[in-house]
């Protein structure tokens, strides 16, 4: 897959991003190009669509239709590779767990291989699922976490856990200039409204009059990052010097019964709620330790739960009520 097609503008730097048609991918490549960056979007379209970068008239962006699991190969210079490309939504990887497993192990391989090359800077998105259900509240990256290896949600954990341990193998071993971010729910415009995930599910559901799915109590808990700000945290990290893991989410924390209520305020929805079993291995709690990102890159969110809701409903059109 030779990437040839992008003028090299002087001065400009580079960026690849695999994943990059993807929700906070796409985010991703607008905020690097809007930073005078050039962008190179690496992307098989599997869970992913053209429409998320149909918007984007720049020459200084190439879109490049490839699988990640297979060696990658870019003409000219890199300077960062943001390796975002993973089937991180449970309908995807539960629909392709061995898929799953290979992005997160030859995709990664060849993401570093990439970086290794064109001796760039290389970022891994990492995951907050690599804390599995965690048995401390809230995380911090010291934590080792408690993740089941073999339960169906361990496809994607697991990944991403080896994904981080061949980062720093390469770091360590071979030079190359990583970093890794634990990246917890986010959420924003350009999400899938079948996502499977509980803001996108919500929201279309209120959206449509229809009763919000509650799995387990709803007394499970989650923190909620508008993509603007994590987007922001991601490019300050790969532009730092920091090699080990740092979290990046918002530490709000809040059931989900108490986030089902919010978007149904927000939407002004009459929906009800109704209760299904919780799926096997689901977390009940997630909120980040953002402490060494505030440390290290002076980054912490702005955009609080009802104001990112908002923003999500005027991407689609609708008028938010307010709360």
């Amino acid at each position: 897959m030779p990437v040839g097609a992008l003028r090299i503008l002087r001065g400009m730097p580079t960026a690849v991003v695999t994943g990059g048609a993807g929700f906070l991918g796409s985010h991703l490549c607008d905020y690097l190009l809007a930073r005078d960056y050039r962008v190179i979007c690496v992307d098989n379209l599997e869970s992913s669509k053209l429409e998320n970068l149909a918007h984007i008239r720049d020459e200084a962006f190439v879109f490049a239709y490839h699988d990640v699991i297979e060696p990658i190969q870019i003409d000219g210079p890199v300077d960062f590779v943001y390796h975002l490309a993973a089937l991180a939504s449970p309908i995807d990887y539960l629909r392709q767990p061995l898929h799953s497993l290979k992005v997160g192990s030859y995709g990664t391989h060849h993401a570093l291989g990439l970086a290794k090359w064109k001796r760039a800077r290389f970022l891994l998105a990492s995951t907050s699922e690599v804390y599995g259900d965690p048995k401390v509240h809230p995380q911090p990256e010291t934590y080792w976490g408690n993740v089941n290896p073999i339960g169906p949600r361990g496809v994607y954990d697991e990944a991403k856990r080896y994904a981080e341990a061949m980062t720093m193998a390469y770091h360590s071993q071979q030079g190359v200039d990583t970093a890794i971010v634990r990246i917890f729910n986010t959420y924003g415009p350009r999400m899938r409204s079948h996502d499977g995930r509980a803001i996108p599910n919500f929201m279309r559901q209120a959206l449509a009059g229809e009763p919000l799915t509650m799995y387990g109590t709803g007394r499970q808990t989650r923190s909620f990052c508008y993509v603007d700000d994590l987007v922001r945290g991601l490019v300050l990290l790969a532009e730092s010097g920091e090699h080990l893991p740092v979290n990046l989410g918002n530490p709000g924390e809040f059931t989900l019964l108490e986030l089902a209520e919010t978007v149904l305020r927000v939407t002004g929805s009459r929906s009800e709620i109704v209760y299904e079993a919780l799926p096997i291995d689901d977390p009940q709690q997630r909120q980040p330790d953002i402490t060494r990102a505030k440390q290290i890159l002076g980054w912490e969110p702005e955009i609080p739960l009802e104001d990112g809701l908002r923003r999500m409903l005027e991407a689609l059109g609708r008028e938010p009520v307010g709360v």
